[in-house]
């Protein structure tokens, strides 16, 4: 037996504005990434030197990138739902 979809997918108003948002948050992940990237090729000895409450760099580097991406994550759908809540009143004017 098939069913149809749980919820009715209406058009989406604005593709544009969430796109060109997960792109400009993806390079600066890329960017802060890149630099843990490099850390660790370049300068590997910088990795283990005492970062935060007796913590080394990597470990605390490498967590809050964790936590960036987190961050992110919430930064990106509080933004798109509200513009996605705006531009939806909008058409259906």
């Amino acid at each position: 037996m098939h069913h149809g979809p749980a919820a009715e997918l209406g058009k989406d108003y604005s593709i544009e504005y969430k796109t060109r948002l997960g792109v400009i948050l993806f390079f600066i992940y890329l960017l802060v990434y890149a630099g843990f990237v490099f850390i660790g090729v370049f300068y590997p000895d910088l990795m283990g030197i005492t970062a935060l409450a007796g913590l080394n760099l990597a470990f605390v580097y490498g967590m809050g990138l964790i936590v960036l991406a987190i961050i992110m994550g919430l930064v990106y759908n509080y933004f798109c739902t509200r513009h996605e809540d705006k531009m939806n009143k909008e058409a259906e004017l």
